[in-house]
């Protein structure tokens, strides 16, 4: 019971935390700097998140791992076909691939 009063307790927080955003700046303009920054924030955000498991594997950094060039792939994939399903299913394939062949 105590683990999902917690559950509850943080989204509820979470919830206002968003909220009092929206409410707080409804009807004013932001200076210019602050929406260029703001403007750059799901890039940092999706490095922060995609560059470590591309870097890092069972706590070991490996610039050159196998999760790297299939990343870097599926980046490629991405960039010349602006398909997802052509990019989940090259950079898994590569991924794979690489893990059937030895190179883990």
């Amino acid at each position: 019971m105590k683990v999902w009063l917690v559950i509850f307790g943080v989204g509820v927080v979470s919830l206002l935390l968003r909220a009092s955003s929206l409410v707080l700046l409804r009807g004013r303009t932001l200076p210019p700097g602050l929406l260029a920054s703001l403007g750059l924030v799901p890039a940092a955000v999706l490095s922060a998140l995609v560059v470590p498991e591309l870097l890092v594997h069972g706590g070991d950094f490996r610039p050159l791992g196998p999760r790297l060039v299939a990343g870097i792939a599926a980046a490629l994939i991405a960039w010349k076909t602006r398909n997802v399903l052509w990019t989940l299913l090259g950079g898994l394939g590569l991924l794979f691939g690489f893990g059937a062949l030895g190179w883990h």
